[in-house]
């Protein structure tokens, strides 16, 4: 099998804030040709890098919207959020755990840091994706997966390297937590100092990490520092990571969805006329209630 070699390493953006509670750095859809239709299935990244927001009695985040049409997917290395959704999906998501929110047919959601981490104050870190559905899947009724850590699999590296936490997908033969519509790959490579792992995924295969902490070197040519996006191409199918200090990798790899993306704001269809029927089910409440 070929190497799959970097296409592009990016910088992050300037952080902007989502609602007042989420500090973040956008890399899909973004800048360099980072759109939706080539990074799906995954629609949208947003990373909150770490940052101490002070205590507060009034939980910061984002108050009631609505989705339809994708699945959000938070993950939470530092720092504690809670969900609630018009379906009646919702819970805390703390260190380590991961939220997975189909809003398929459509939901009312809202998320704010989680009522002591706000009154104590403290590092927060998250990312959070979105993940596209095919067409036939788009008006399925909404779920809601909490996966708390300690039911991710996790793939143990030899000589004391580290663990692969198998969010979703499989990593040699492990296979992941959560249920996906599509061929998904979602891992948190958490690696110790001098580690040295290695992927396998289909050339095709939309492929690319993040790194949350620490600085890795990739291919052992090319050296990532904390906070950087890598895409790869897609040509070949093997690439390596080797940690030069302990570090956190979000690795992820997908089958495209090749099928026309219409999206305004919070809903991603196929065409303009299943946008303007989203605006007007949201508009007849049919999205179900939720108060703010």
């Amino acid at each position: 099998m070929k190497v799959k070699n970097i296409e592009i390493v990016i910088s992050p953006s300037p952080p902007h804030y989502v609602g007042d509670g989420f500090r973040v750095h956008n890399f899909i859809p973004g800048i360099y040709g980072l759109d939706m239709q080539r990074m799906t299935p995954f629609i949208m990244l947003d990373y909150n890098a770490k940052f101490y927001f002070p205590p507060s009695e009034t939980p910061k985040g984002v108050g009631v919207h609505p989705h339809r049409g994708f699945e959000t997917v938070t993950i939470a290395y530092k720092g504690k959020v809670e969900h609630h959704d018009s379906s009646g999906g919702g819970g805390i998501i703390g260190e380590g755990d991961v939220q997975w929110m189909t809003a398929a047919s459509g939901v009312l959601h809202k998320e704010f840091h989680e009522v002591n981490f706000s009154k104590e104050g403290g590092d927060f870190q998250m990312v959070q994706l979105w993940v596209n559905l095919p067409a036939k899947y788009k008006m399925s009724p909404p779920k809601y997966q909490s996966i708390e850590n300690k039911n991710i699999p996790k793939y143990g590296i030899e000589n004391n390297g580290g663990e692969i936490e198998v969010i979703a997908g499989e990593y040699k033969g492990i296979k992941g937590a959560a249920f996906t519509f599509t061929s998904v790959h979602l891992l948190n490579a958490k690696l110790n100092k001098g580690a040295k792992i290695d992927y396998s995924f289909p050339a095709k295969f939309n492929t690319a990490l993040l790194v949350i902490e620490g600085s890795i070197i990739v291919n052992d040519t090319e050296q990532i520092p904390t906070n950087h996006f890598v895409l790869f191409e897609n040509k070949g199918e093997n690439f390596t990571l080797g940690a030069n200090e302990n570090s956190i990798i979000l690795v992820l790899s997908g089958e495209p969805i090749d099928e026309p993306i219409a999206s305004h704001e919070p809903f991603v269809m196929n065409t303009r006329q299943e946008l303007i029927e989203a605006f007007y089910d949201f508009n007849q409440g049919k999205f179900g209630n939720l108060e703010d």
